[in-house]
């Protein structure tokens, strides 16, 4: 992502525009208080003014200047806390309707579909590709290694074009399926000492799973593209940004690929999956519907032939 432009003294233009008005204020209380008032009593009250203005063109919180952070904080107390799905808006209640609190409001989902390619369309917002890449064991490489890495993945982040998130989740993880499975393969197996250490398996699988509470981490590259305004025909824009944001999430995988990170480029089940993990973590999804050509249910009759 790029990063803003300095100005002056390290600083950049919104910074600069704030501790400017955070000193105009300051000086007009002071020139408006300090006949009123003693020196002391002047600058008791002047200095909060000050303290704040440069804590917020200074300070950051979570990687976010505090004047942003403390806008996003406003918003977020404005927002409705109950949503629920309504296509349509909201009615008002009617004004006989003595309603306490607030009514719920519309949740508005940024996905508006997905491409069986992968690619999510965002409705004005552009449109958007996942990439799910892995890991690497970095504290176990050289320094050598080490430095290779990093300037290999500086010059990746380098030769981007588009703004790009990277999305580190922990979600938790059930062994009980995998231990179930490893049970039940154990009386198949040729040999007693293989079935023996299959079933101290799924019992030691078992064991972790009950007194640990496991998390399996999950890395992912957000590729977006927005159409510049007046870009043509709605329709057409939107193709042509699908296919951009589809070409940059397979030089993504390229290039991680490159030096040693396994990349997949998500298709439209796998999207989906993930987009249904964030809203429910832990619950299935409900099977997609079928196809006009495919039957629902298949029955078989013993004896009948095919």
């Amino acid at each position: 992502m790029e990063q803003p432009d300095k100005i002056m003294y390290g600083l950049t233009a919104r910074q600069l525009v704030i501790l400017g008005a955070t000193a105009l204020i300051t000086a007009l209380v002071f020139v408006i208080i300090s006949p009123l008032l003693p020196v002391a009593v002047t600058a008791g009250v002047c200095f909060p003014v000050l303290t704040a203005g440069a804590s917020m063109a200074l300070a950051r919180r979570d990687g976010m200047g505090l004047d942003r952070f403390a806008l996003a904080a406003i918003d977020h107390l404005r927002r409705r806390r109950t949503l629920i799905a309504a296509p349509e808006a909201i009615p008002e209640a009617p004004a006989w309707c003595k309603v306490r609190g607030r009514l719920p409001g519309a949740m508005r989902f940024p996905v508006r579909a997905v491409r069986q390619d992968g690619v999510m369309d965002l409705g004005k917002e552009g449109t958007a590709a996942l990439v799910r890449a892995g890991t690497i064991s970095f504290g176990l490489r050289t320094s050598a290694e080490q430095a290779a890495l990093v300037g290999f993945f500086g010059r990746w982040l380098n030769s981007l074009e588009a703004p790009v998130q990277i999305l580190i989740r922990a979600r938790p993880v059930d062994l009980s399926d995998l231990a179930s499975r490893v049970a039940e393969a154990a009386p198949d197996l040729p040999h007693p000492a293989l079935q023996r250490a299959a079933e101290d398996h799924a019992a030691y699988l078992d064991e972790v799973g009950d007194s640990r509470t496991l998390l399996v981490r999950d890395v992912f590259i957000v590729v977006r593209d927005q159409p510049a305004p007046g870009s043509g025909r709605r329709e057409r824009a939107r193709e042509a940004s699908a296919a951009i944001v589809a070409r940059r999430a397979a030089e993504a995988v390229r290039t991680l690929s490159g030096f040693g990170v396994t990349a997949e480029f998500l298709n439209a089940d796998a999207c989906v999956q993930v987009l249904s993990d964030a809203f429910s973590p832990g619950h299935e999804r409900p099977a997609p519907p079928a196809d006009l050509d495919e039957p629902i249910t298949a029955h078989t009759t013993e004896g009948a032939s095919a």
